[in-house]
């Protein structure tokens, strides 16, 4: 499950942003947060020409997962550290809200898509797999320009903008997936934990995804319209300042 934050993963850090520019982390602090940014926004490329090699050389879209699985597991994985930065206090943001948002997603890779192989080979699969990389690649390339204080407009204007597509085309993708992991954990009983046992404790996975499927009609519209009000915000106060010039 990946709340829906694929297109726009982890936007609470955001509304953090003025407040970097006012008080940021210290120099060190900064250098390792420009380290990981740019090693990050690196992976994502490298996932992304994965992607268009791939379907270069097969000619067809079905199946590119396979040929960026071990990239996409370790970047993703690697997106965990930021739950650390905003516990350590290096990032001002919330330790629950990104943990959930991060956990959310590295659950979608793991526990579903790789626990659950016969998906893999899904449609659905390179839908999330396509808007999490080139949202990423904007994120990461956003936050290391800020930390940098030079960031060009148009990674700002890409930042505020492209989530209007790839936030609903993700989540698409994130719950088709799911869906699609359904009948094979049903029949397998994956994760699934029955009665009786020496701990007295059931757990049936199969429902606990229905229900994480059900989890984004709350989340989703709430975490869209956050980040239009941002981009308002954000792209709508730049616009004024340019009209005044």
């Amino acid at each position: 499950m990946s709340s829906p934050a694929t297109g726009t993963s982890k936007s609470i850090q955001d509304d953090a942003a003025a407040a970097k520019k006012r008080k940021g982390p210290g120099a060190l602090a900064t250098a390792y947060l420009v380290i990981y940014n740019v090693v990050m926004t690196a992976g994502w490329l490298v996932i992304a020409v994965g992607l268009v090699r791939a379907y270069l050389a097969r000619g067809s879209y079905h199946g590119l997962y396979y040929s960026i699985e071990k990239p996409l597991k370790f970047f993703q994985t690697g997106a965990l550290l930021e739950i650390l930065h905003c516990a350590a206090g290096i990032v001002p943001s919330s330790v629950v809200l990104t943990g959930f948002q991060v956990m959310s997603r590295v659950f979608l890779t793991w526990a579903v898509t790789h626990s659950v192989r016969e998906v893999q080979s899904e449609d659905s699969v390179l839908l999330f797999v396509s808007a999490w990389t080139i949202t990423e690649i904007i994120r990461y390339s956003y936050y290391t320009f800020s930390l940098l204080n030079h960031l060009p407009y148009l990674i700002k204007w890409a930042r505020y903008t492209l989530f209007i597509v790839l936030y609903p085309m993700g989540v698409s993708g994130e719950l088709l997936t799911i869906y699609a992991a359904l009948p094979y954990v049903q029949k397998t009983g994956l994760y699934s934990v029955t009665l009786p046992n020496k701990y007295n404790f059931s757990f049936d996975y199969y429902t606990f995804l229905i229900l994480a499927m059900v989890s984004y009609i709350p989340l989703f519209p709430q975490l869209y319209f956050h980040m239009l009000r941002q981009r308002k915000k954000v792209l709508g106060h730049a616009e004024d300042t340019t009209k005044l010039e």
